[in-house]
């Protein structure tokens, strides 16, 4: 599986690929569609090529152009713990966006356990895990790879105290799961041998 690395911002969005790109993790803050353009045509992604979107959470800067992708042709998947939130993102949008509602219509809902079957159909070989610690609603696409999109996901010791409970059975579960190069949503890739002593 290729990674390429579309962010701005300040944040990472990632394109995954086997032959092209079909799978965008995470996505910017309304009204920066001109800049995620922008970021594909210079990792030469052609984004009607990205037919899926998958938000590691619904905070603005990892799903707030959900809704203008949606119009782009792109098919989001919401996963059935996520649903509570998608209304809630709207909340944090201020005028002319306010009317940028996500679509879940349109949307494919999943649960965690249906993951593995779907991502197969469209050629990747993974799950995707509910892994709380950041926000309820956060999870993480983990490839049979070992690669691990972790959107938001804190190390323990930069939880506070209840988070800490969450993240820390969020990172043993995706260590469980063999998880080796971690995918962030902010800051440089990292390999879980550098930092198994936060873990």
């Amino acid at each position: 599986m290729n990674v390429i690395n579309l962010g701005y911002d300040s944040a990472n969005y990632y394109a995954l690929a086997t032959t092209h790109p079909v799978l965008l993790v995470d996505v910017g803050f309304p009204g920066t569609l001109g800049k995620l353009k922008h970021q594909c045509k210079r990792q030469g992604v052609e984004l009607a090529h990205l037919h899926y979107l998958l938000a590691t959470h619904y905070h603005p800067d990892h799903a707030g152009l959900a809704s203008a992708l949606q119009d782009e042709g792109i098919t989001l998947i919401v996963l059935k713990n996520q649903i509570a939130s998608v209304p809630v993102l709207q909340s944090y949008f201020k005028p002319p966006y306010q009317d940028n509602s996500i679509d879940l219509t349109r949307a494919i809902l999943i649960t965690n356990e249906e993951s593995r079957a779907f991502l197969a159909k469209v050629g990747i070989q993974g799950e995707i895990l509910h892994t709380p610690g950041h926000s309820d609603d956060s999870n993480t696409l983990l490839l049979d790879d070992g690669a691990a999109f972790t959107g938001d996901l804190p190390l323990p010791m930069m939880a506070g105290e209840a988070p800490f409970m969450q993240a820390r059975a969020s990172w043993q579960q995706l260590l469980a799961r063999k998880a080796s190069i971690i995918y962030p949503g902010h800051g440089p890739s990292w390999r879980v041998s550098e930092r198994a002593n936060m873990l």
